[in-house]
């Protein structure tokens, strides 16, 4: 049984798992919002929501940590611009919004995106 097991496989091995979630929250810290399958929507938000919690509390500390995860300095300073516009709200920065679903192997496919005016 798969009690106290939080984190969704999503059929791949770890590194491939942590590329995947890396490289779809640098997609939304660019664009805003993404489209992709639910799932992975679903796996990727804690991360991004702990990034933006990260981002709250501006200090080199935490430019470093998010740099660390995200590798591109253009972005770490997008996430904090992102976060700041959050102010002090606690938690739900993403939503998650079910679109079609996908023709090839009709896969759940979803909208990520940031809630209120931080998807500038």
């Amino acid at each position: 049984m798969r009690h106290k097991r939080k984190v969704k496989k999503l059929q791949r091995d770890v590194d491939h798992r942590r590329a995947l979630i890396k490289n779809l929250c640098r997609s939304l810290l660019k664009y805003g919002k993404i489209e992709t399958t639910l799932v992975k929507a679903k796996a990727m938000r804690p991360f991004i929501e702990h990034l933006i919690d990260l981002a709250k509390k501006d200090t080199v500390a935490n430019r470093r940590r998010a740099f660390a995860f995200l590798t591109d300095r253009k972005l770490v300073k997008k996430l904090f611009e992102v976060a700041k516009e959050f102010g002090d709200t606690n938690g739900g920065y993403t939503q998650i919004i079910r679109t079609n679903r996908r023709v090839g192997d009709n896969a759940q496919m979803a909208i990520i995106q940031f809630t209120k005016s931080a998807a500038k």
